[in-house]
């Protein structure tokens, strides 16, 4: 009999076609009684799941599962994955890294681009037919000071798309990257000091939690803007509307929040904002090659071999 694998979450199209012609395929439905039903039903016999970085391994999910062997998820966030209790149980977990790298840093440079030069709120007078009224000027991104705080796979992305624009480029994480050319700063906020953009692409956990608080917005000051393509958690989001609403920083691009899809309302009025919904690595391109790696990465362990991207 073929592996029972369960799908939670939303997955790319091309994950479920792909495994039906392999295993026993069950999708969690979104309703709570209908899930419990699907799972204590074929819960006993589930061996491989599929999640994502939001939906991720929920430990009631986990302990519906006592025969659960691999976790594919799709996405590179793994606070929500609750590793330490998968690894207890010996279960494998895989995520998709560097398939996404490119998109998001892409999007990390357009967030910038967007709050400096007013896009949004000039788009929004066009098709008010306001034309230039009410519309100040933008700011210069070429020859700035960007902040990455956090140089991994997609800060380093952002960092050549940022040479481009003949930026002065530091960086901020736990340890210095001697392979690396850019200036490194002891603290964000040391690091946010020296900067005009500030861009957080740390991932989320206990340990980022708040990394950027209202000493690190100050810091930044008013001719400052912060971008976060990392995750929600890493921002003091109350300090953040705070700082915005005093003029203590110049604006910020925002593709996370804290309690997604949750948005505070101050920032929904705020011109100086530019909001996306964590839709950084949201391209056609990018979703169907995550798809493909969450479908190798079962693929490889039923057949005996090694994750692809094992966590």
């Amino acid at each position: 009999m073929n592996a029972a694998i369960l799908i939670t979450g939303r997955m790319p199209p091309n994950v479920i076609p792909q495994l039906q012609e392999e295993f026993s395929v069950h999708v969690l439905p979104e309703t709570a009684a209908e899930a419990q039903a699907l799972l204590q039903e074929v819960g006993p016999r589930i061996r491989g799941l599929t999640t994502n970085a939001v939906q991720g391994l929920p430990m009631t999910l986990l302990d519906a599962l006592p025969a659960l062997e691999v976790v594919a998820s799709s996405g590179i966030g793994t606070d929500a994955l609750n590793l330490e209790a998968a690894r207890a149980r010996n279960i494998r977990v895989a995520t998709t890294p560097d398939v996404l790298t490119a998109d998001v840093a892409d999007a990390g440079i357009a967030l910038m681009l967007a709050t400096a030069r007013n896009l949004c709120q000039a788009d929004r007078n066009v098709r008010a037919g306001n034309w230039l009224r009410g519309l100040g000027l933008g700011h210069r991104v070429t020859g700035k000071r960007l902040g990455i705080l956090g140089l991994g796979r997609i800060g380093q992305a952002v960092a050549r798309r940022a040479a481009g624009f003949d930026m002065t480029i530091g960086y901020h994480q736990r340890n210095p990257n001697p392979e690396v050319p850019y200036r490194y700063y002891e603290t964000p906020r040391q690091l946010a000091a020296d900067s005009d953009f500030l861009m957080v692409i740390v991932p989320g956990g206990t340990a980022t939690e708040g990394m950027v608080d209202g000493a690190v917005l100050d810091a930044l000051g008013p001719e400052g803007t912060l971008i976060n393509i990392g995750r929600g958690s890493t921002v003091d989001e109350p300090e953040l509307v705070r700082a915005l609403e005093a003029g203590r920083i110049r604006g910020a691009g925002l593709d996370v929040f804290a309690e997604e899809p949750a948005v505070p309302e101050p920032l929904l009025a705020m011109d100086n904002v530019v909001l996306q919904p964590h839709y950084a690595s949201a391209t056609v391109e990018t979703r169907l090659e995550m798809g493909q790696l969450v479908v190798d990465n079962i693929r490889a362990h039923f057949a005996g071999r090694e994750l692809l991207t094992p966590v």
